[in-house]
């Protein structure tokens, strides 16, 4: 899977998880956390579909809100963890 696909998969997950309103037109730079759409206990959740779909551990250290704040600083983290 390229980073493209995995973009787009994230993106639909956390569309399709965490947003009601259909018309929240979210990309790839928009703010998850700081924007309120993705709350803690959503991004704890987030981090388990990462580590089981992509079969990664990320640290602690690493999962935080900063991270987790748009789908392209997802990946970034992501990236660090696959092969």
């Amino acid at each position: 899977m390229d980073l493209d696909e995995i973009k787009e998969l994230v993106l639909n997950y956390v569309k399709n998880e965490y947003l009601d309103d259909e018309e929240i037109d979210l990309d790839y730079d928009t703010p998850l956390i700081s924007s309120g759409y993705v709350d803690s206990f959503s991004m704890v959740s987030l981090l388990v579909f990462l580590e089981n779909k992509f079969k990664i551990k990320i640290p602690p250290s690493k999962a935080t809100p900063e991270a987790f704040d748009s789908v392209n600083k997802i990946i970034a983290l992501v990236d660090q963890f696959t092969g």
